[in-house]
């Protein structure tokens, strides 16, 4: 497998391929994005990635690195497009269906398709019939009454598992499962993430493998959502959610997570709903552990009713949009809701928005006449501070130059010190 076509060139495509053609393999970048094409084609980086432009810069210099709008023959295809959820929570599989009906032309037999992105159980065998109906001349390898000298392809999943901000390291460093429809298909699999992988590389089949990537997130999601939910509990009770759970940490087997206005990004605000939509019945606490953190922005916008006292000529100072510190990555983030409901909900207020890692608003914001984005000494100015992400930046701002002693301050992350 010396060449490989990775389909979408997102947070994981990209660095994906840019991580195969500095290790040596020849590499084919797809996108729809014209403006994301050129931008690779010139060694840039179309998002803030940290390294990822050293390994762009070097894989598009070295000729083993190219971008272009439509897949070409590869030895190997890894699939790494969105997977969305509708507005009934059901998960949207269009683009791996397209990806499919873009790759089937090209293939010619033997070759390996992986399905990167996160997606529901049984996606993986969606993806093959998609691709076999398109191309009837071909089969599932390991297929049973296989006529002599059919082509076949191989088929596997092999979810990311890698975070933001540390994307290039841990492609490297972390342990990957690899999932094929076949047993073959997995070892093959297997053998192209060798390429690079430092980590154990633990082989299943596809099902497994496409759950343990939603299990992952859901246990997380869960132990999110009970540290949303005390501090649900403690506001009623006039309890510092924050210092609650410092002392209960004490104990040896007690490490509860800290509270939020949310959970945000690109899986843990979206995969558990994967499971929930595959087994209604059976997923109710992981259902619930969702309710309770997308219901966290509305109990945050409460809480800033409740502080204004019914004040409608005010201003409102919002800090951070991200949906996890110290990045640009506004994916699924709760910051983004809150500050569309406040904007919403007090028609007549100033809102300002500080984000430092961001030029422009996202688009739904920036089409609100009171919303405006600006820098955080401009939150002096404010009657009422938000903090919705703990950014770096914030957790060492000067205090007093903001004047936060005479402002009324919700603190979702428990940065600043509390009285």
């Amino acid at each position: 497998m010396q060449s490989v076509c990775v389909i979408g060139l997102g947070y994981i495509g990209l660095p994906t391929a840019a991580i195969l053609a500095s290790n040596g393999a020849t590499v084919i970048g797809v996108d729809l994005s014209q403006a994301t094409v050129d931008a690779v084609n010139r060694g840039d980086v179309p998002f803030v990635e940290p390294d990822l432009a050293a390994y762009v810069r070097g894989a598009v210099s070295h000729g083993k690195l190219r971008a272009t709008t439509s897949p070409e023959p590869a030895d190997a295809f890894i699939i790494a497009v969105p997977t969305p959820l509708t507005g009934n929570h059901e998960p949207d599989l269009s683009y791996i269906e397209s990806a499919a009906a873009a790759l089937a032309p090209v293939l010619t037999g033997g070759e390996l398709v992986i399905l990167e992105s996160t997606v529901p159980p049984g996606a993986t065998s969606k993806l093959a019939e998609w691709i076999l109906a398109a191309r009837p001349d071909l089969a599932l390898a390991g297929s049973e009454d296989l006529a002599d000298g059919t082509a076949v392809i191989h088929v596997a999943h092999c979810p990311e598992r890698v975070l933001p901000g540390r994307i290039m390291i841990e492609l490297v460093t972390n342990d990957r499962i690899v999932g094929g429809l076949t047993p073959e298909a997995a070892v093959r699999a297997k053998q192209l993430y060798e390429i690079f992988c430092q980590g154990n590389i633990l082989l299943t089949d596809a099902v497994t493998a496409e759950m343990a990537k939603l299990v992952e997130n859901s246990f997380r999601d869960v132990n999110i959502a009970f540290a949303n939910e005390l501090s649900l509990v403690a506001d009623e009770l006039g309890i510092d959610v924050w210092r609650l759970i410092e002392l209960a940490n004490h104990h040896p087997r007690v490490n509860i997570l800290q509270p939020g206005p949310g959970v945000g990004g690109h899986c843990i605000a979206v995969d558990p709903w994967f499971i929930v939509d595959a087994m209604p019945e059976q997923a109710r606490l992981i259902r619930t552990a969702r309710e309770v953190n997308d219901s966290k922005p509305d109990w945050v916008v409460g809480k800033v009713r409740e502080a204004v006292a019914g004040r409608t000529d005010l201003t409102i100072a919002a800090l951070g949009l991200a949906f996890k510190p110290d990045v640009d990555d506004l994916r699924e983030s709760p910051a983004r809701k809150v500050v569309g409901d406040l904007a919403d909900e007090f028609p007549e207020a100033s809102l300002l928005v500080v984000e430092p890692h961001i030029s422009e608003l996202p688009k739904e914001l920036a089409n609100r006449r009171n919303v405006e984005l600006g820098p955080l000494s401009a939150a002096a100015k404010a009657d009422v501070v938000v903090l919705l992400v703990d950014h770096s930046v914030f957790k060492n701002a000067d205090q007093v130059a903001l004047g936060l002693a005479d402002k009324a301050v919700i603190d979702t992350r428990g940065v600043w010190p509390r009285q």
